[in-house]
C-alpha cells in the first residue's frame, strides 16, 4: 500500500491550525496562564492546549476561522466529548487532582485580530 503526499490545501490548513494554536497558547500566557499541555494526545481524544493558573486547568480547544460563530460552531458534541475523555486521562495522572478545578474553553483565532478567548465555553 502506497502512502499519497498530502495535498497543498491539506498542509496549508495544518500550518494555519498549528500558528493558530501558538496565538492562542500566547495569549493565554499574557493573561496569567502556564501552558502544562500542547497537542495532549490520547488514545481517546486530543486537547490543544491545557493551561493553568492557580488551581484552575483550562483544556482549551483552538479554531482558526473566519469568524466567532463559525469558531463557537466548529466544536461539535462529538469532538466535546473527546476533549472531555482525554482531559479525564490527563486529570488523572496529576498528584493535586483532588484540588483542581477544570474548565472547557474555546480560544477564535480569526485574521488580523487578537485571539478570543471563551472561557468555560462547554
Amino acid at each position: 500500500m502506497t502512502r499519497r503526499a498530502p495535498d497543498a490545501k491539506r498542509l496549508k490548513a495544518l500550518r494555519r491550525g498549528s500558528l493558530a494554536e501558538y496565538r492562542a497558547a500566547f495569549s493565554l500566557i499574557l493573561k496569567g496562564y502556564r501552558i502544562v499541555a500542547f497537542r495532549y494526545r490520547t488514545k481517546l481524544g486530543e486537547i490543544d492546549i491545557i493551561a493553568r493558573r492557580g488551581d484552575l486547568i483550562a483544556c482549551v480547544e483552538v479554531k482558526a476561522r473566519g469568524s466567532l460563530d463559525q469558531s463557537v460552531f466548529a466544536v461539535s458534541n462529538f469532538a466535546q466529548h473527546r476533549i472531555r475523555a482525554a482531559s479525564d486521562l490527563w486529570l488523572a495522572k496529576q498528584p493535586d487532582a483532588a484540588r483542581l478545578s477544570i474548565r472547557y474553553d474555546i480560544i477564535s483565532v480569526m485574521p488580523w485580530r487578537w485571539p478570543v478567548h471563551l472561557p468555560d465555553a462547554f
